[in-house]
């Protein structure tokens, strides 16, 4: 009897410890490669640093489900944009990665009044488009 039950609790461990491996694999990712529609004043971003460490731009990042931090530089061309080259600095962005889903990144250029000289909140860092993704990262065991 005593057996059965020290079986019973090893295959119920080995369960959880499968699907934990499991849920490590599976992905989402966060991407700044689309460009968006400019009539609706949205522009390409760079992302420059992801979860406060530098990295070299990618069209998208792998990530594991989770809250994430991305700096992102605007590419907005606009005649409509007057600020000097100094306002055009980094801004940062939360994302909640959800399992098996993508999301765009891109800079929405704020239309309500005239932005000129010095004023950085011309724009801000928005996910644009949320879609289904299959993702998974390579399992280390095989």
């Amino acid at each position: 009897m005593r057996n059965i039950a020290l079986l019973a609790i090893s295959v119920v461990l080995l369960q959880g410890c499968a699907t934990s491996t499991e849920d490590e694999l599976i992905c989402g990712s966060v991407a700044s490669y689309i460009t968006p529609p400019v009539t609706d004043s949205l522009y390409r971003v760079v992302v420059t640093h992801l979860n406060g460490k530098p990295v070299i731009s990618r069209p998208y990042y792998k990530l594991p489900a989770g809250e994430h931090q991305f700096t992102v530089a605007e590419l907005i061309e606009s005649p409509e944009l007057k600020v000097k080259l100094a306002a055009r600095q980094t801004k940062t962005i939360l994302v909640e990665v959800e399992r098996e889903q993508r999301y765009h990144l891109v800079a929405e250029f704020k239309l309500d009044k005239v932005y000129n000289g010095l004023n950085t909140d011309y724009w801000q860092p928005v996910v644009w488009k949320k879609e289904s993704y299959e993702c998974a990262f390579a399992n280390p065991m095989e």
